[in-house]
C-alpha cells in the first residue's frame, strides 16, 4: 500500500513532463481525483499495519498528538519568507517511528493544519503528498546517534523541504503560468524542455521560500533535535512500532 501511495503520489507530480494533455487545462479538476484516490489508500495503510500488529491504539495515539503537534507548529512563521516549523515533527517523527508511520503523518498533519487555518483548496492534496514523502523519507536514513544523527537529520531537511517546494511549485506550473512565457508549461515538448523551463521558473518565483524553509528546518532541529528524539523515542519503547529507527 505504501508502495502504491508513492507511485501514484509521484505521478500526480510529474505527469506534465511525461505526458501530452489537451490545449485546455484545468487542475483544479484533478485534485477531487487525487483526494479520492489518496483517501483510501491512507485507510488501507492504518488498517494493513493494524492487522500486521505493527501500530496499535497507543501508536494511534502518538500520530495524533504529533499531527496536532505540526499542526499547531504551521501557523507560527505562516510562510512568510519560507519560516515553517511544521517539518521539523514531521522529519523527527518519522526518524523514530519509521517510514509507515512517517506517510501517515504528513498527511494527517497538513490536513488538519489546512482545516485549522482555512486552507483548504486545490493545493491541498499535493501538500499532503509531498509532507507525506518527506517524513516518509525521514524513516529511510542510516543509523546515527548524537550529533552525528542531527548533522544526517539537518542534511536531509535542507535537501527534502526544498523538493517540497518544488514538488508543490511542479503542481501548480503547468496552470497557473500562462502559455506565452519562456517559463511556461509547453504541451507535449520533450521532457528535457519542459524540465529546463520549470527549474529556470523554480529558481525565479519559490527558490527564495524554499531556502528559507530549509534554513528554518535545519535551526530548528539544531536547538531541539536532540531532547525531541529522546522524548518520542521513550514514547515509542511503550508503544509497538518495530520498525523503528
Amino acid at each position: 500500500m505504501l508502495t502504491i501511495a508513492g507511485l501514484a503520489g509521484l505521478l500526480a507530480f510529474i505527469w506534465p513532463l511525461i505526458v501530452a494533455p489537451a490545449a485546455t487545462l484545468d487542475g483544479n479538476s484533478q485534485s477531487p481525483f487525487i483526494f479520492a484516490v489518496l483517501l483510501p489508500v491512507l485507510l488501507g495503510i492504518v488498517v494493513s499495519e493494524l492487522s500486521r500488529g505493527t501500530i496499535d491504539v497507543k501508536s494511534l495515539a502518538m500520530l495524533g498528538v504529533l499531527s496536532a503537534l505540526g499542526a499547531l507548529a504551521r501557523p507560527l512563521g505562516a510562510g512568510t519568507a519560507g519560516i515553517e516549523f511544521v517539518f521539523v515533527p514531521l522529519i523527527l517523527g518519522g526518524r523514530v517511528f519509521g517510514p509507515t508511520f512517517g506517510f501517515l503523518l504528513g498527511s494527517t498533519t497538513l490536513f488538519t493544519s489546512a482545516l485549522l487555518t482555512g486552507g483548504v483548496g486545490p493545493w491541498l492534496p499535493y501538500q499532503l503528498l509531498a509532507a507525506s514523502f518527506v517524513a516518509m523519507g525521514a524513516g529511510f536514513l542510516p543509523r546515527a546517534t548524537g550529533w552525528a544523527e542531527i548533522a544526517v537529520l539537518s542534511c536531509y531537511a535542507g535537501v527534502s523541504t526544498i523538493l517540497y517546494g518544488s514538488l508543490v511549485d511542479l503542481s501548480f506550473w503547468p496552470f497557473n503560468l500562462g502559455l506565452a512565457t519562456d517559463l511556461s508549461y509547453v504541451a507535449g515538448a520533450p521532457f528535457l524542455e519542459n524540465l529546463h523551463r520549470f527549474v529556470l521558473f523554480s529558481l525565479a518565483t519559490g527558490m527564495g521560500w524554499n531556502l528559507g524553509r530549509a534554513l528554518t528546518t535545519i535551526l530548528t532541529l539544531c536547538v531541539i533535535g536532540l531532547p525531541m528524539l529522546r522524548i518520542l523515542r521513550r514514547a515509542n519503547r511503550r508503544g509497538n512500532f518495530t520498525e523503528a529507527a
